[in-house]
């Protein structure tokens, strides 16, 4: 698997589209699995949070499935048919942001809730892990926006429903367009945001960890509503 290492570093969809094309021109067929996330990074000269959004963008395309533990196996050869919006087609706008930030905001909560009823104990695992590393990752930015990303796309997993998946891969990856630098500035960087936004992320963890959908969704947007209150200061 011979790769085009990236001259700037955050170019997740420049990673996505070199692997589309690999896959489409049948130099990845379907059943192949796809290096490591370590090795991946590695040849593509990028970080391993750039790397796992690009594998959720390829996702969404419904050409690779990620199992438990972050394997990768092309399961399509031509990206699918899925009924999302055409992002690329609209205006990224502070109109269309602020659209998009309330979309997912109804879609996450509907998440935690869902999550919180279907988690498996493979779940509850990986979700144990992400907050391990998102408390010891207070005050580095990058490893910040590492894994709060991952305990967001950990959550959709959780829910065991692919469109939802698939929905929520599309409206992110949209997000990531406009937000990417004002995100790890503004939450990351900051000691006293990252602090609360860990209290609050281990609030929706105890809801989930204790199957109760109600709590869950309620942690779920009083966190969104948190974040969103210090990003449409910078849009």
């Amino acid at each position: 698997m011979e790769v085009t290492k990236l001259q700037k570093q955050n170019h997740y969809d420049e990673i996505a589209q070199q692997i589309k094309e690999m896959i489409i021109q049948g130099q990845l067929k379907m059943g192949d699995k796809l290096p490591s996330t370590k090795e991946l990074s590695e040849r593509f000269g990028v970080g391993r949070s750039t790397m796992r959004e690009a594998l959720s963008a390829l996702k969404a395309m419904g050409l690779i499935e990620i199992r438990q533990g972050g394997a990768c196996r092309v399961i399509r050869q031509t990206p699918a048919e899925v009924s999302l919006p055409e992002w690329t087609s609209l205006r990224m706008n502070r109109t269309t942001l602020l659209e998009l930030m309330e979309v997912r905001q109804s879609l996450e909560i509907s998440i935690a809730a869902i999550a919180a009823r279907k988690r498996t104990t493979e779940d509850l695992a990986q979700l144990q892990r992400i907050m391990q590393d998102m408390g010891s990752s207070v005050g580095n930015d990058a490893e910040g926006e590492r894994t709060d990303l991952g305990f967001h796309q950990l959550l959709v997993q959780a829910t065991h429903n692919s469109i939802m998946e698939q929905t929520f891969d599309s409206i992110r990856n949209a997000m990531e367009m406009m937000i990417r630098d004002i995100r790890r500035a503004e939450l990351y960087a900051n000691q006293e945001v990252a602090v609360q936004l860990l209290k609050e992320h281990k609030v929706i963890h105890e809801a989930i960890l204790s199957g109760d959908p109600v709590l869950a969704s309620q942690a779920m947007r009083v966190h969104l509503e948190h974040v969103e209150s210090i990003l449409i200061k910078y849009i």
